[in-house]
């Protein structure tokens, strides 16, 4: 099968940026006759097809203003990827006639989240794609998109009894059983394990909640030998002092605590505040292919890591708005994301494993 040429190949090729390219593919000018030239010249020698479908669908209908209010990804590395996966598939579907403009609030402010959504919902999208973080919060802006006809897709975090179009993202209560069974193969009778939330405003995060919930589910259907589970949540994990005399309080108070699992993508702060004969001690399963993350798993500071396809659920994210909205295809409302256990010989699978699906598979 011929590989798709994309704009982005392109701007690669010729040394210029996407929007350059997409200037003159177009034809709209502002554009140096000499590097207009060069952009034409890689076109032809690299044979790229303008999608004529797209175009022809683009004309035929106005165009489609998606709003992707998401999590700040300054704030916390894990939100790089569905931000890049959706900046991705903004990419692929323009030749649709689909724009996408992004909204970013603030990770651990709920407060300043209904202004960032106000503030999108003003620009009149024409559909929503929304990582649902705050469950209180998150009821205004579903409630405020079915009062203005805004069809909404969710990512990350799954909210029940809503009307959007899809949820994408994980099973939060099968990751919680996942990890359970994971730490379960290097406990003994009579250890104990923690179910460790490195996050604040918990009680507000349904996907955490669902998580610990399948975690303490799995532990207490274990039959051949008996571990106590503990939960807990520490909301200073950026405070490496605080964070290290906390977990030394824990391991105590709790002299068989032999496993952790980390409910989120914070696992190496929790590697962090541990000396290395206690890290050697204790098994730790944590969430997420980001660079420190990755980088203990490699070193065995960090027993398994569970891959969410984070960029997947941008990305998937805006094909299924524009699948349901332009192509009208029926897309299922709710695509939940392998979950993907991985440990250090097979991590670089996962990482090269990003790719770009046609618009239209779904």
């Amino acid at each position: 099968m011929k590989q798709r040429i994309r704009i982005k190949d392109i701007a690669a090729q010729t040394g210029v940026s996407p929007g350059t390219v997409d200037r003159v593919l177009h034809d709209r000018g502002n554009v140096a006759p000499e590097v207009r030239e060069r952009i034409l010249r890689a076109m032809q020698e690299m044979g790229y097809e303008p999608d004529i479908v797209a175009r022809s669908l683009a004309i035929k209908r106005k165009p489609l203003r998606i709003a992707a209010i998401l999590p700040d990804w300054r704030q916390d590395p894990y939100w790089v990827q569905p931000k890049e996966g959706a900046e991705r598939a903004a990419e692929a579907v323009r030749p649709y006639g689909a724009t996408v403009a992004f909204h970013f609030f603030p990770l651990f402010d709920p407060s300043a989240y209904p202004d960032v959504v106000k503030q999108a919902l003003e620009t009149q999208p024409d559909a929503v794609l929304v990582a649902p973080l705050f469950l209180q919060e998150s009821r205004y802006l579903l409630a405020e998109a079915t009062r203005r006809g805004i069809p909404k897709v969710l990512i990350n975090t799954y909210i029940e009894g809503t009307d959007a179009l899809c949820y994408i993202g994980q099973d939060s209560c099968q990751s919680g059983v996942l990890a359970g069974r994971l730490l379960d193969f290097g406990l003994d009778d009579g250890d104990a394990a923690m179910v460790l939330n490195l996050d604040k405003g918990v009680s507000n995060a349904r996907h955490l909640l669902d998580k610990e919930r399948g975690f303490q589910d799995f532990f207490s259907g274990v039959e051949h030998k008996s571990i106590a589970v503990h939960s807990a949540v520490f909301e200073d994990f950026d405070d490496p002092r605080k964070l290290r005399e906390w977990v030394y309080t824990q391991l105590e108070q709790h002299p068989r605590l032999k496993g952790f699992f980390v409910t989120n993508s914070r696992a190496y702060k929790l590697v962090a505040a541990l000396d290395p004969t206690v890290q050697k001690r204790v098994k730790i399963v944590g969430f997420d292919l980001i660079e420190p993350n990755l980088t203990l798993l490699n070193d065995n500071r960090i027993r398994f890591l569970i891959n969410q396809n984070a960029w997947h659920q941008g990305y998937l994210g805006i094909l299924s708005i524009v699948n349901s909205l332009i192509l009208k295809k029926e897309i299922p409302q709710h695509q939940f994301l392998p979950l993907d256990i991985v440990v250090k010989e097979n991590a670089q699978y996962y990482l090269k494993r990003v790719v770009e699906l046609p618009v239209g598979v779904l």
